[in-house]
C-alpha cells in the first residue's frame, strides 16, 4: 500500500539520520586531549539467557569509581547510536554503557516493546556494569531517545538503584500515544511496525497486537489497552515517586509518535525532582543533531541534569524554573514553575451557525439553535501533515502545514472563524473542544484543527487532535469533549483563529461508515465552544 511504502521510507530515512557519521566537535577534541576514554564492544547477559550487544566507554583518568550512565538504543537502532554522546560523557568522567534492546539487530530474543523482559534486561545491564567496569553503585543514571526513553522511565520504577533519568522523545502512556480518544494513529504506528520488521524480530504477542491495532474490530481493544498499560510508566507512577529518581522529560510539540499531552499529564503527577522541556519538531528530531556530535540544546541540558544529580555539580539546573519551552516558529525559550502555570488564563469562544459563505462564528459568548452538517469519508484538505516531514519543516524552516481556509469545501468540513485580533494571542497549553455531535451511525470519527489565519485566508496549523466515538445511538446528540495536543504558539495581531472539523486525515484510521454524516450543533442546554489557554 502507498502509506506503508511511505512509512518504510520514512523509517529508513530516520535511521540513516540518527546513524550519521559521528563527527567530533572542537570541544570534544580538546576534552579528549586531557582525558582519553577507551571504547570496547561487548556481549552483556540479559534476563532469561538473552545476550545483548553493547559497548562501553570508560574514562582513562585512573579514578576508582565513576558515575554510571546506561543508554538503551532507540527502536530499530543499535548500540552505535550514542557513540558521540557516550564519548563526550566518558571524557567528563562517566562510565557509559550503551546496548541494543532484545529483539533488534544482533541482540538475542524477540521484540517485547518495553515489556517486563526489557525492564529486567536493564537491571542486568546495570549488574554487569557494576561487576565489569569502574561504575559507582551509588551513582547510576539512565538516558535514551524514544524506545530508550521509555525503557529508562520504566526501569526507574523497577530498580531503586537508579538516581537520575533523562527521557528524550519518550512516552509515559503508550495507549494514549498510539490511539488517543479511540483513534488509531496510522502513520506513526505504521512507521514503528515497518521499522521493527526490517531491523528486528517481533514476538508473537507484538504480532498479535499489531493485527488488532490495524484492524477495525474493537472487540480486542481492552486487551490492547492492558498490553499497553503494562508498558507505560504512568502505570507505575507511585513506584517512580517512591524510588525518587530525578526525572527530566524532553519532547517535541509535534511528536507524531508520542504526542505531548500524555507526557504533560505524567509530569504534573511526579513528586520527584523533575524537569519538562518542549520544543518545535517531531519525534526525536530535536535531539538528532546531538547524535552526530553537533551542538544541541537537548543534550546540553541532559548533561547538566545528570552532572548535577549524579556528580553533584552545582550548575543551577535544580534551581531553574523546571518547565522549559520553546514556542513554535520561534527561537527563544520561556520558563515556568509548573505546567499548570504555563497558561495564565483561558478564553472561551462559542461556536455559531454558518453565514452565507458557509463559515460559522467563533466569538466570546454562546450561540444556540444552529446546526452544521458534513458528509464523512472525504478528505477536505485540512490535515495534520505527514509523519516526521511536516514537523521537520516547521522545526527547521518554520513552515507548518497550511491550507486556504476560504477554499475548504464546506460540504465535508465545518469551519468557524473569529474576527481579526487587535493584539497578539499567545496560546500556551492544550485547547479544549466541547462540540455537540449528532451522528447518522453508531460509530464514527472526526478531526479538529486550529489554524492561525492571515488576511489572505492562509491558515497555519497550530494544533489538532482526532476523536472517535463508539456505540452511539444514530440520530441522538452527544457531546464530544476532548483536547488538541498542547502547544505554544503566538497568533499575530490582525490574524484570526479558525476551528476546522472534518472526518478524514491520513495520519489516522478513522471509523466512519459509507454515506454517513455528522451534524454539529449547539442545543440550548449545552452550547458548543472551545477554550483557548493564553498567557
Amino acid at each position: 500500500m502507498p502509506i506503508r511504502r511511505r512509512a518504510a521510507a520514512l523509517a529508513l530515512a530516520t535511521a540513516l539520520l540518527t546513524a550519521a557519521p559521528l563527527a567530533l566537535s572542537p570541544t570534544d577534541r580538546a576534552a579528549a586531549a586531557t582525558s582519553a576514554a577507551s571504547l570496547r564492544f561487548t556481549d552483556i547477559p540479559g534476563s532469561d539467557g538473552v545476550v545483548l550487544k553493547g559497548n562501553v566507554y570508560e574514562p582513562g583518568d585512573g579514578a576508582i569509581r565513576h558515575p554510571l550512565l546506561v543508554l538503551p538504543s532507540s527502536w530499530s537502532l543499535n548500540d552505535l547510536e550514542y557513540l558521540a554522546q557516550a564519548k563526550r560523557f566518558a571524557e567528563a568522567g562517566y562510565v557509559v554503557v550503551s546496548y541494543t534492546p532484545r529483539g533488534f539487530w544482533g541482540s538475542g530474543g524477540r521484540i517485547e516493546v518495553a515489556g517486563p523482559p526489557d525492564t529486567a534486561d536493564l537491571s542486568r545491564v546495570i549488574d554487569w556494569a557494576l561487576a565489569h567496569t569502574s561504575a559507582d553503585p551509588d551513582r547510576i543514571g539512565l538516558a535514551g531517545i524514544s524506545y530508550g526513553a521509555g525503557i529508562s522511565l520504566l526501569g526507574s520504577a523497577a530498580d531503586p538503584r537508579i538516581k537520575a533519568v533523562a527521557a528524550l522523545s519518550g512516552w509515559a502512556d503508550l495507549a494514549d500515544s498510539l490511539f488517543s480518544d479511540e483513534t488509531q494513529h496510522l502513520q506513526s504506528a505504521g512507521v514503528l511496525a515497518v521499522a521493527g520488521y526490517l531491523t528486528g524480530r517481533p514476538g508473537s504477542e507484538l504480532q498479535e497486537e499489531l493485527t488488532s491495532f490495524f484492524g477495525s474490530d474493537y472487540a480486542n481493544e481492552p486487551k490492547l489497552r492492558a498490553w499497553a498499560a503494562e508498558r507505560s510508566a504512568a502505570t507505575y507512577l507511585d513506584r517512580i515517586n517512591a524510588n525518587g529518581p530525578a526525572v527530566m522529560l524532553a519532547n517535541a510539540w509535534g511528536d507524531s509518535i508520542f504526542p505531548p499531552n500524555q507526557l504533560t499529564s505524567f509530569y504534573e503527577k511526579l513528586t520527584v525532582p523533575k524537569r519538562l522541556e518542549l520544543r518545535p519538531g517531531d519525534h526525536a528530531t530535536a535531539e538528532a543533531t546531538g547524535l552526530a556530535g553537533l551542538p544541541n540544546d537537548v543534550w546540553t541540558d541532559t548533561r547538566a541534569w545528570l552532572d548535577h544529580y549524579l556528580k553533584g555539580v552545582d550548575n543551577g539546573i535544580d534551581r531553574a524554573l523546571p518547565v522549559h519551552l520553546r514556542p513554535q516558529l520561534q527561537d527563544g525559550y520561556e520558563d515556568y514553575p509548573s505546567w499548570a502555570a504555563v497558561a495564565g488564563s483561558h478564553a472561551t469562544l462559542g461556536l455559531g451557525g454558518r453565514d452565507w459563505l458557509g463559515t460559522g462564528s467563533l466569538q466570546p459568548g454562546s450561540a444556540t439553535g444552529w446546526h452544521t452538517t458534513v458528509a464523512t469519508g472525504v478528505d477536505s484538505g485540512a490535515d495534520g501533515g505527514i509523519v516526521f516531514l511536516s514537523n521537520l519543516a516547521e522545526q527547521f524552516l518554520k513552515l507548518p502545514p497550511t491550507v486556504s481556509v476560504p477554499l475548504l469545501p464546506r460540504p465535508v468540513a465545518a469551519v468557524w472563524q473569529s474576527d481579526p485580533y487587535g493584539s497578539a494571542q499567545r496560546i500556551r497549553g492544550a485547547v479544549r473542544v466541547h462540540l455537540g455531535v449528532t451522528p447518522t451511525a453508531e460509530r464514527g470519527s472526526l478531526i479538529a484543527y486550529l489554524y492561525d489565519v492571515d488576511a489572505l485566508g492562509v491558515g497555519r496549523l497550530i494544533g489538532h487532535a482526532p476523536y472517535t466515538f463508539l456505540d452511539r445511538t444514530p440520530g441522538q446528540a452527544f457531546t464530544a469533549d476532548f483536547r488538541l495536543q498542547a502547544t505554544a504558539y503566538d497568533v499575530p495581531a490582525g490574524h484570526r483563529l479558525a476551528l476546522v472539523v472534518d472526518t478524514v486525515d491520513p495520519l489516522y484510521i478513522t471509523h466512519n461508515p459509507a454515506f454517513a454524516g455528522l451534524t454539529f450543533g449547539s442545543p440550548a442546554g449545552d452550547p458548543s465552544w472551545i477554550s483557548v489557554p493564553l498567557r
